[in-house]
């Protein structure tokens, strides 16, 4: 089991996965540029990952995720996916400010809610609507139109548990 990750470390091993996918050499410079850090910066934090036998790593030579570090970084491209989408799909927020939130939950979700959260988008996109409809439903309540967006009574009942008393009418 690997020891818990710092939200930097966890960036890199994103970072490097995300490389790794449209280039098949990952180099220290190719990381510094797409991470907008430093080069020296680049190579403490590969050292650090490479301690905890989660990257190969030698200097001037090509990176490569091990084993456990494909799996710990594919947890962190899911948890990002996830909650970008969560934020897009459901929450109706531009793809930007998207991006730049899911970059900094992604570090702090469980996977439980990572799960829940996929499960969630994926009902709203299995309802018969649509998700498009009941986000904008949503959006309407959001922005304060409250009494233009109230779910049918029906549909509220219908999906009620019943209650004790009412089971016993």
């Amino acid at each position: 089991m690997v020891a818990p990750l710092s939200p930097s470390q966890e960036d890199y091993l994103e970072t490097i996965y995300q490389i790794g996918l449209k280039k098949r050499a990952v180099r220290s410079k190719d990381i510094a540029r797409s991470m907008k850090v430093t080069r020296p910066s680049v190579t403490g934090a590969l050292q650090s990952l490479a301690e905890k036998g989660l990257i190969q790593y030698e200097p001037y030579e090509f990176i490569t995720l091990t084993p456990k570090g494909l799996i710990a970084a594919r947890r962190v491209v899911r948890r990002h996916t996830v909650m970008h989408d969560f934020l897009t799909k459901v929450l109706g927020i531009c793809r930007a400010e998207a991006e730049e939130q899911a970059c900094r939950l992604e570090h702090a979700i469980s996977g439980d809610l990572t799960r829940r959260l996929a499960l969630f988008v994926e009902f709203l996109e299995s309802c018969p609507e649509g998700i498009e409809a009941w986000a904008e439903r949503f959006n309407c309540f959001r922005v304060g139109r409250r009494a233009e967006c109230v779910c049918e009574a029906s549909t509220l009942h219908a999906a009620a548990p019943k209650s004790a008393d009412s089971k016993s009418k």
